[in-house]
């Protein structure tokens, strides 16, 4: 066997295993299998990257994040469906269409709470993805929609042109694993999965996109030239065929079998494995969709029936306050257990005090309760006829319930936050954070080690990451010999650090990677900083009060004193080694675009800061100018609409570095002519 002839066959094992695994549910290849053929196509590819096609397993992530996304107008138009609310009006639709079409038959599926795409094949390959949009114009979502491994990247009778229509969605297990390591990061959770699918989906990067693992239910045949078919369920059926995961269907006439199918998919529907919002129901004969026509915004031949989110009264036995990884107290409900939307409800947040005393939920109160977007149990109000005597207005502490360090209320915000600096309940987040690529820089120190290291009580805060022993590393699960030492080397390597690292790694409130350079740089060492009043920190361009108090406050704590001093005991550094900040651009706003040859846009953005400039990621009136790379996008386009001065990398390179060229010219372009005499 040839080359060719190996990697052909490879795709083909590994494009069968992935419609049996993501599509079947029914895997006849084992995951060390899948993964070792799929290593082996990699290499084969990189070896002879002229063999690599669109449609390999290997090509499912793009390399490059996008700039932007495009518009897409739909050759067919993705209609939505009119809702209808309860049975007398889904008899009105029925008695409608059967005026019309008397022997109507229908097609009844579950209504996927997700987002509706197109999904485009040209001789058999995929070519483009499109959101829905407005039904004309959606947005080409492409590269995201081929990580999607229940999406074909190439169909076996292919038609010139197919175009299909389906729900994108984040499985239900999924978004439980995504909030669970987002809360565990101190990351804002998702609200449901449709939430999550939507953001998921309009990732630039398609990198973040395959990680969230979307998948997709095709429900509708818009596009198959040269193929014709009678009615919907055999276009389900033909897509079946071509390895799409076809939403499930039933074909019913009879009004009395319908209703029982629509109960029949409420009352299983926290069974699927997608969030379901209700019922559609389509006449199955595509002739007679034909005859129906549809509205200036609907169809005739189809309404989506909704089901209501689910009410009940439960008794508020107690309130209890939860720290998050980021210091934040969230109230919660205590409730008796009551039945909402297939799972036993024992508890629902209260987001704030604000909320709290909103509503004058009380200890002892019946409350109405329902799952918001059928995931998380919510308090919609308090019935204060059934309200018990003696009850009191509940209010939440002023001391964190795990430390005991002072609350305070965020002064942009209704959340009262622990002040505690080595506050259990942000350990991991903070520890997380402090070893991260941007802050210490720490290889090999993520959450989970992290966890392991605090269950152990090897750790309690980041000074002692610096007197950790490799032999007590070692024992740790999955670490061994040479991850410990390795791991021992990466701390002790991280000492050297810049003071705006260590800054940025200690996670003061409003602190971010930018502001602790600038604050590092103005100050020049710890001591500095921390001797610094409010009034010192408000001096610095882009430090404001509420970012000035946050960083005051939290060195005038005792916690914060001793972790900056046993973190010099080890030998952590506390100076800036930043040279000091030109000003030759100072004033000006710069926005970098496309791929540059000479440096990475971070390290790009670096050089621009240390001449004085502010970096964004956004075109405006008031950009200062664009530096547009290879493949420069939208930003470049709009500089352009704009007249905002547009910088090639050549210009970018003479302007920040010592060479060959015409500094004075480029200044006069941005404006700095009395700069521009100097230069020359």
């Amino acid at each position: 066997m040839d080359i060719q002839e190996e990697i052909q066959a490879l795709r083909r094992e590994l494009e069968q295993a992935n419609y049996e695994y993501y599509v079947q549910d029914d895997p006849s290849m084992s995951d060390y299998d899948y993964d070792h053929k799929l290593r082996r196509l990699e290499e084969l590819e990189g070896e002879h990257p002229e063999l690599i096609t669109p449609d390999s397993p290997t090509q499912r992530v793009g390399g490059k994040p996008l700039e932007s996304f495009t518009q897409v107008v739909h050759k067919v138009p993705l209609e939505s469906l009119q809702d209808v609310f309860d049975y007398d009006e889904l008899r009105q639709f029925d008695q409608r269409v059967k005026g019309v079409v008397p022997n109507a038959v229908y097609d009844v599926e579950p209504k996927v709470d997700g987002l509706s795409v197109a999904l485009e094949y040209e001789n058999g390959l995929f070519v483009r993805g499109a959101t829905r949009g407005d039904g004309q114009v959606g947005e080409d979502v492409t590269e995201n929609l081929r990580t999607v491994k229940s999406i074909p990247l190439r169909i076996p009778d292919a038609p010139s042109q197919l175009i299909v229509r389906g729900e994108v969605y984040m499985p239900k297990k999924v978004f439980h694993a995504l909030n669970e390591e987002r809360e565990r990061r101190g990351e804002a959770l998702f609200a449901n999965p449709r939430n999550a699918a939507a953001g998921s989906l309009r990732q630039l990067d398609p990198k973040i996109c395959a990680e969230r693992k979307l998948d997709i239910q095709v429900f509708n045949l818009q596009l198959a030239e040269g193929k014709t078919f009678q009615n919907h369920s055999e276009t389900l059926d033909y897509m079946a065929s071509q390895h799409f995961k076809v939403i499930p269907h039933k074909t019913l006439s009879d009004p009395a079998e319908i209703q029982a199918e629509i109960d029949r998919i409420n009352e299983e529907r926290m069974d699927y494995p997608f969030d379901i919002d209700g019922a559609v129901i389509k006449s199955d004969h595509l002739a007679d969709r034909e005859r129906l026509g549809s509205t200036a915004k609907f169809p005739k031949w189809a309404v989506a029936f909704k089901y209501p989110p689910e009410k009940k009264f439960s008794v508020v036995q107690d309130i209890v306050v939860q720290v998050g990884r980021t210091g934040v107290l969230t109230p919660k409900a205590v409730l008796s257990p009551v039945r909402l939307a297939g799972t036993t409800v024992t508890n629902a947040t209260l987001h704030n005090q604000d909320f709290i005393t909103e509503k004058d939920i009380r200890v002892g109160d019946t409350v109405l309760v329902q799952k918001a977007g059928e995931i998380i149990p919510e308090i919609l109000s308090v019935d204060f006829d059934k309200r018990p005597e003696g009850t009191v207005p509940y209010t939440l502490p002023d001391a964190c319930p795990v430390c005991g360090a002072p609350v305070v209320r965020d002064e942009d915000g209704a959340a009262l936050r622990c002040t505690g600096a080595e506050c259990p309940a942000q350990l991991l987040r903070n520890l997380t954070h402090f070893a991260s690529r941007d802050a210490m820089d720490i290889d090999g120190c993520g959450p989970a080690v992290i966890q392991q290291l605090i269950d152990s009580g090897l750790i309690s805060n980041a000074a002692d990451l610096y007197s950790l022993h490799a032999a007590d590393v070692a024992k740790l699960d999955r670490m061994g010999e040479k991850s410990a030492e390795n791991l021992i080397r990466a701390i002790e390597n991280s000492k050297a650090n810049d003071l705006s690292r260590l800054l940025y790694g200690l996670g003061i409130r409003q602190v971010g990677e930018k502001a602790a350079k600038t604050i590092a740089a103005h100050f020049g060492s710890m001591d500095a900083l921390m001797a610094a009043t409010e009034e010192a920190l408000t001096e610095i361009p882009d430090v404001g009060g509420i970012t000035a108090r946050c960083i005051a406050d939290y060195f005038r704590g005792d916690q914060a004193k001793d972790l900056i001093r046993r973190l010099k005991e080890t030998g952590v550094n506390m100076e800036s080694t930043a040279q000091p900040t030109g000003d030759l651009l100072a004033g000006l706003t710069f926005v970098l675009t496309g791929e540059l040859e000479s440096a990475s846009r971070k390290e790009a953005g670096e050089k621009l800061e240390a001449l004085g400039a502010k970096v964004s990621g956004s075109v405006s009136k008031k950009t200062g100018a664009v530096v547009a790379g290879e493949a420069a996008g939208s930003k470049l386009r709009k500089a352009q609409e704009l007249g905002v001065p547009v910088l090639s990398e050549e210009q970018y390179r003479v302007l920040v570095d010592e060479v060959p060229g015409d500094k004075a010219e480029i200044l006069a372009l941005l404006g700095r002519d009395e700069a521009a005499k100097e230069a020359e």
